[in-house]
């Protein structure tokens, strides 16, 4: 399925939504998703001001907790489901710290000269395996998933086919479709739920911050310096797949130290070859289903440990 797809940056400081809409050519009613804004989910005002009136609030949030509520076996499965998937997670950090450790004291060590055909191999053997633990945790995940929807197959189930078919019919006079932020284990979990954005058929998509992220082949969570925990950038599970070769990156400049070459040169060579794109405010990429557009401004991760201002995919 090809989908025009418009990723950009935070909108609460800089909004810069309306003007890629705009660009797009799109006059009609707009889908919006705020299910990761959880119970301010209708709190779309400033929202639906940007955009000229023009919101149509799918109410993802609200009509998974309806669905809760009337399906409560439905929601005993997927809790563990949740549960399963916390404990793999558990399990993939406890390895992740000792992998990427070792990959950082590794890209550290001074390579006296003339030894870097020593030292070079091993440092790429040590990201080496932090990837294929990122990969093994990915899998796992998609396994989890995959078993659930053969078993359960929500889709059959009277409450997730009726809001579902809802769904359809609020979307059949919008012309594209808009996936805000907030929490993103929220809005992956509830849009995989209630069947979006593949509802959506080929209408453009908006996306930003969170949103951006779920709409992707995986979701990285990362942060270098959190309130608690070690800062390790983890793959937290795949994501929608609607785009290819990229890994947002929302709040950069706040979650990053862009300023340490070595964090920089192992997150951009660990998602090799997706490229690692820091999406503050102002940036845009565009995906038209083959490749990646960048505008002015948004900036890209290198293996050399520097953060571009130009690119091309």
């Amino acid at each position: 399925m090809s989908i025009r797809v418009v990723l950009l940056g935070p909108q609460r400081l800089a909004p810069t939504l309306v003007d890629a809409v705009d660009s797009l050519g799109i006059d009609g009613p707009i889908a919006s998703i705020t299910a990761g804004w959880e119970e301010r989910e209708g709190e779309d005002r400033e929202l639906e001001e940007h955009l000229r009136g023009r919101v149509v609030n799918l109410r993802v949030y609200g009509r998974a907790e309806e669905i809760y509520e009337a399906d409560p076996e439905l929601r005993r499965a997927l809790l563990q489901r949740h549960e399963t998937i916390r404990k793999l997670r558990d399990l993939y950090r406890l390895r992740l710290a000792h992998a990427l450790d070792a990959a950082r004291q590794l890209l550290r060590r001074d390579c006296p000269e003339g030894e870097e055909s020593i030292l070079e191999p091993e440092r790429a053997a040590a990201i080496e395996a932090v990837r294929d633990l990122d990969a093994h945790h990915r899998e796992r995940v998609r396994e989890v998933h995959a078993a659930f929807e053969a078993g359960w197959r929500p889709e059959e189930r009277d409450d997730v086919a009726r809001h579902r078919e809802e769904i359809a019919q609020a979307l059949k006079d919008t012309a594209a479709l808009g996936v805000a932020g907030g929490h993103v284990n929220i809005l992956l979990n509830r849009m995989r739920l209630l069947g979006l954005p593949g509802l959506a058929a080929k209408r453009p998509i908006v996306a930003w911050s969170a949103g951006a992220m779920v709409l992707g082949e995986q979701v990285v969570l990362f942060h270098d310096s959190p309130p608690q925990g070690a800062g390790n950038a983890e793959v937290l599970e795949p994501g929608l797949g609607l785009f290819r070769g990229v890994i947002p990156l929302p709040h950069a400049r706040r979650r990053l130290r862009l300023d340490d070459a070595m964090r920089v040169e192992l997150f951009a060579r660990r998602f090799s070859p997706d490229l690692c794109v820091p999406m503050d405010e102002g940036a845009r990429l565009d995906w038209n289903g083959k490749k990646w557009t960048a505008h002015d401004g948004t900036r890209l991760l290198t293996e050399d440990g520097a953060v571009a201002e130009e690119w091309a995919a």
